[in-house]
């Protein structure tokens, strides 16, 4: 039987820990994969340009996702290539940027004015940044109460249930007492 050298074991080792069962998102490769099937509106023109560059840049992207990317996000929780923004129609019938964060959301309107919607583990309490201002907006209690905090700086307490959403609308409509009423 002959001796496995130590190249042999180290080469071994390595294909151990990149073909392990945590694959991870394939952000990278998966944004080419959907830009390559859709630069153009003619498919045969999107089949050709990706039978060009499929080996080469498809491979490269794999190879990055795999090696650097899947582990960033293995060890982080996060893969940088996958923080996406979704632009949504609000109401008023303005766009806004919706952008995911580690913590909550940072929402950016058409002006480029941007609020930070946080959320706090610690005290499982939601707050708002605008403008350099931060304002709590609800906490969650643990005897199954939600804290919300009015437009006037005052504070409800309520269930979380209809009725306690209901009490919360009457707060910030009509002011907390009557609401309390």
């Amino acid at each position: 039987m002959k001796k496995i050298s130590f190249k042999v074991a180290a080469l071994l080792l390595a294909g151990m820990l990149v073909c392990s069962s945590c694959i991870g998102s394939f952000a990278l490769f998966n944004k080419y994969e959907k830009w390559q099937c859709n630069m153009t509106s003619s498919k045969f023109v999107n089949a050709i340009v990706g039978f060009i560059l499929q080996p080469i840049v498809g491979g490269v992207c794999l190879v990055a996702d795999a090696i650097v990317l899947n582990t960033i996000e293995f060890w982080s929780g996060n893969n940088p290539v996958s923080a996406s923004v979704q632009e949504i129609i609000g109401r008023d019938g303005r766009l806004y940027a919706v952008k995911m964060t580690k913590n909550g959301y940072e929402v950016k309107d058409a002006d480029g004015k941007v609020t930070v919607f946080t959320h706090d583990e610690k005290t499982d309490s939601w707050s708002v940044i605008q403008n350099g201002v931060k304002r709590d907006l609800i906490r969650f209690n643990a005897d199954g109460t939600i804290q919300a905090t009015l437009p006037d700086g005052g504070t409800i307490t309520v269930a979380q249930n209809e009725a306690g959403l209901q009490q919360v609308r009457q707060a910030v409509w009509f002011g907390a007492s009557y609401a309390q009423r």
